[in-house]
């Protein structure tokens, strides 16, 4: 059984560098793509999705993928540095780079998975059985392979994704020997009870301790609402993006991720614990807007400034 403090503790996986930025209109400099990372580091982040494996004309922004990934793991030893792959060629990079987690992306819809990877979703589950074949292959210190099911609470090309259909794919990814599976709203579609529904429907058909970050997007203001409605299922892992940059180009309709900084707000209020430091990942936006001027900006709590009455999780166990 997990302490209370195990029970409070709850992982923001940053995934500005990647997600954030595969919608940017301008390429980020490697250099300060770095200074970005760096400042959200001292502020407490601990988990980052760095960046995609994907060939530089189909995606500029990562060019520079090999070397973040190795900078960042020289620099920051205690970071999980994690990496996105579509298919085993860019899984193999991401490995020989030094990425510590590699997330292969499988939608639950059919139409997104075609544009989005070219190829079927049954094709895809074969292509993560053999990045983990690849993986496995490597011995000590393989990388973890991580299925993402995008799409997973409906999607603008196909529409409705039925439930049952998201929880036989999660199960489908386990069989194929994916160390974590975790799901994505992509569209930002999803509704507080949806996320109950679906959370709970594959966590007890794959196991809890192989159910992993919930990936929200905040298209229709309901991302934080959602994110609640996981933690009360026991979900205890979060991706979010600094300043709410993201979105899918093969997925019209889809903007940003949930803010960092607005989740870090709401859990720490809810006395979890994130080990981030607010003000700090707040500062961290002007690294990033240095770095991509010509991007705007979002974010709820860096709009208003943190309230007089924000009190840190840490703190009110200091306190108590």
């Amino acid at each position: 059984m997990k302490s209370d403090a195990q029970a409070r503790r709850v992982t923001i996986r940053e995934v500005g560098p990647r997600d954030g930025l595969q919608m940017a209109k301008a390429v980020m400099p490697t250099a300060a793509k770095l200074a970005w990372i760096d400042a959200m580091v001292a502020a407490g982040v601990t988990e980052l999705e760095a960046v995609s494996f994907v060939p530089p004309a189909a995606l500029p922004q990562m060019a520079d993928a090999a070397e973040v990934v190795r900078t960042v793991r020289a620099r920051h030893p205690g970071v999980r540095v994690v990496a996105l792959a579509p298919n085993l060629r860019g899984a193999r990079d991401a490995a020989a780079a030094g990425a510590q987690s590699i997330i292969i992306p499988v939608s639950a819809s059919e139409a997104h998975s075609r544009a989005n990877v070219r190829r079927s979703r049954d094709e895809q589950v074969a292509e993560l059985g053999r990045v983990v074949a690849f993986a496995r292959g490597l011995g000590p210190g393989a990388p973890r392979i991580e299925a993402g099911i995008s799409t997973a609470f409906g999607c603008s090309l196909q529409g409705r994704v039925p439930e049952d259909e998201v929880v036989a794919l999660a199960a489908a990814l386990a069989e194929a020997g994916a160390d974590i599976v975790a799901l994505a709203d992509t569209l930002g579609y999803a509704t507080p009870s949806h996320v109950r529904r679906l959370v709970r429907a594959v966590r007890a058909e794959i196991g809890a301790d192989r159910f992993g970050n919930l990936h929200l997007h905040d298209t229709l203001g309901a991302a934080l609402a959602n994110a609640m409605a996981a933690l009360e299922e026991g979900v205890r892992g979060f991706d979010a993006a600094l300043g709410g940059l993201g979105g899918c180009p093969f997925a019209p309709g889809s903007v940003g991720n949930v803010a960092t900084e607005d989740l870090v707000h709401l859990l720490e209020s809810e006395g979890f614990d994130t080990g981030i430091d607010l003000e700090a990942l707040i500062a961290a936006r002007a690294v990033l807007a240095a770095g991509l001027p010509s991007e705007p900006l979002h974010g709820r709590v860096a709009t208003a400034g943190v309230p007089r009455t924000y009190r840190p999780a840490a703190s009110r166990v200091r306190a108590a």
